[in-house]
């Protein structure tokens, strides 16, 4: 098995219901977007393989008196695909890509003066995406307490709470290491 994460991502999506290329790329730009990415174009040269090697199917929705719309299914040896690999263990770590971490190994090539100006920035970029984060797990889950979330919301909530304790330790490792950084000033 290969290492096309986002045929799979597509596959799960399409377990839930049938969707459209435009739905697809929505997804990813909503929660999906909290743990993985994914352009446009990528989804629609994807969803092309997934074609070719019969995973999902294609037909035509028609809405209102025009409109038209390519839907994608799930076949059986979609389905199949999917429930593989979602109970093969992984074996390994992903790295996760992160610009500003990169940034920072080349620090001493930073000129000083600017250094806490991009920790400022990149604090103020994850506060508000823990902001964002809250409020969505406020709009989902209220006060819920978490053995009376539904069976259907539990993968919902779990990458929610991930992503808010994801944001939490990195705004808690920017004020630790902005202190260092003005105490060697």
């Amino acid at each position: 098995m290969g290492k096309r994460i986002l045929k799979h991502a597509i596959l799960g999506l399409l377990s839930k219901k049938d969707m459209s290329g435009y739905d697809i790329t929505g997804e990813f730009k909503e929660e999906i977007g909290q743990f993985w990415s994914a352009k446009h174009s990528q989804i629609y040269i994807e969803l092309k393989k997934l074609l070719s090697e019969n995973l999902i199917s294609q037909y035509i929705e028609i809405s209102g008196e025009k409109l038209e719309r390519k839907m994608y299914s799930l076949t059986s040896d979609g389905k199949n695909e999917l429930d593989q690999w979602l109970t093969v263990p992984e074996d390994t770590i992903e790295t996760e890509k992160d610009v500003f971490i990169l940034k920072l190994y080349f620090i001493n090539h930073i000129p000083k003066d600017r250094i806490e100006a991009l920790f400022s920035n990149q604090y103020n970029i994850r506060s508000a995406k823990l902001t964002y984060l809250r409020e969505q797990y406020q709009h989902f889950f209220g006060e819920q307490h978490p053995l009376e979330i539904a069976s259907d919301q539990l993968g919902q909530y779990l990458v929610l709470t991930k992503a808010i304790s994801r944001e939490k330790s990195y705004i808690d490792w920017l004020s630790q290491s902005l202190e260092l950084i003005r105490k060697r000033k």
